[in-house]
């Protein structure tokens, strides 16, 4: 797996919120460049990956890591 190169964290903050964050951030990235987000929002484990699908990124991995997840997007086209 390729080095995260950015860290987003969006705990603390509800739908849609951490997806916004992550789109912002994303579009300002280069192609391939792996980011990872922070989110404790139940409704993200529904949203990110949603997100991932419809614009062409890539949902590397999500892990839980004390009472938030981390996704890890590999940004597509």
């Amino acid at each position: 797996m390729s080095e995260i190169s950015e860290i987003v964290d969006a705990i603390g903050l509800l739908c849609p919120l951490p997806v916004l964050k992550l789109r912002k951030r994303l579009k300002s990235l280069q192609q391939g460049v792996i980011l990872q987000l922070l989110a404790d929002d139940p409704a993200a484990v529904i949203d990110v990956p949603h997100f991932c699908s419809e614009s062409g990124h890539t949902l590397v991995q999500i892990t839980e890591a004390d009472g938030h997840q981390i996704y890890l997007v590999r940004k597509g086209d």
